[in-house]
């Protein structure tokens, strides 16, 4: 039995999907402070907070191998507002987490991790050895994160992998679950909501940024290639018996305009787009060297941008127009 927290959430419900697809069995806790219950479609629910004592009495009920974590708050923006909020959650919250699992005799752990621990990278493409300079709150809560489970590790029968992702993109190809962010902050969907009427136009936040277009560079990647990872790193941990950290993105950037012309692409739709002046902190270029977990795990993304901006507007057709 895995256990996923944050599994009523967009890509925890993608994973838990692709577990039960895989022929594990799954429990997922989440307090739905951001998920969705209807998410939930496959496996057993338990509503608990992660960072609750009561969460004992899931591992009570279950018989437990190991822990997928996904239950992080993960706005850069709201994180600069409210920093106390995410050290809260996504650290404090996850160490009640490990001294759970410890006290069950629970030893494997893959964390949501997040391309934010870099901060501003000395090269790119990003490899995982770069140096962590986390610049914002959400950043710098998932690099304690990983320091905590480096600790963890060291004491001894107990193994992890830290995912750090890129910008997960695109919802399930059945459209059973899909990305429903509230508020929404993330760059397709926001196109998409243009495209669809949701929005009058879309901003494009600095257009002199140092890249063929002048605006700014990320690495995209389909949240099912993101669920395939985590099985490959829980098969990884089974089989291999040692933590590591790997990186997931396709090690391809697309501009914040190529987003915008692939949406207009794939919809047919025109829209208003605006030029608006840079926001503060915004790195040029974000894109991952994918090169370790590619050797390591075998894991390689499946899909392009067209089939992630395809998805993501069936999706957003079947729960704006349906």
């Amino acid at each position: 039995m895995i256990l996923v927290t944050g599994g009523a959430g967009y890509i925890g419900a993608h994973t838990n999907k692709a577990l039960n697809q895989a022929g594990y069995e799954t429990v997922v806790v989440d307090n739905l402070s951001k998920g969705y219950e209807n998410f939930v479609k496959w496996g057993h629910f338990e509503n608990y907070d992660f960072g609750s004592k009561d969460l004992r009495e899931v591992f009570e009920k279950y018989d437990i191998d190991g822990v997928l974590h996904f239950g992080a708050f993960s706005s850069v923006a709201e994180s600069v507002e409210l920093p106390q909020k995410y050290f809260k959650n996504n650290y404090k919250n996850t160490i009640n987490l490990l001294q759970i699992m410890r006290e069950f005799g629970v030893n494997k752990f893959i964390l949501s991790s997040t391309a934010a621990v870099y901060g501003n990278p000395e090269k790119v493409p990003i490899t995982e050895d770069q140096e962590l300079k986390p610049i914002n709150p959400y950043g710098h809560s998932k690099f304690i994160t990983e320091k905590a489970l480096e600790r963890e590790a060291a004491k001894g029968d107990f193994n992890y992998v830290a995912l750090r992702y890129f910008n997960a993109a695109g919802c399930d190809f059945d459209c059973e679950i899909g990305e429903l962010h509230e508020p929404e902050t993330h760059l397709i969907p926001l196109v998409l909501d243009a495209a669809i009427g949701r929005r009058d136009s879309i901003s494009i936040f600095g257009t002199d940024y140092n890249t063929p277009d002048g605006t700014c560079v990320r690495d995209y990647i389909h949240v099912n290639d993101l669920a395939k990872a985590h099985i490959d790193a829980y098969e990884y941990l089974c089989n291999e018996n040692e933590s590591n950290v790997f990186n997931l993105g396709n090690g391809k950037g697309f501009s914040v305009k190529e987003i915008i012309d692939m949406v207009k692409k794939v919809t047919g739709k025109e829209f208003a787009v605006k030029l608006d002046e840079r926001r503060e902190g915004d790195p040029d270029i974000l894109i991952a060297d994918a090169t370790k977990i590619k050797d390591k795990l075998g894991w390689t993304p499946q899909y392009d941008l067209e089939t992630i901006v395809e998805s993501a507007w069936n999706w957003h057709k079947k729960i704006y127009q349906d």
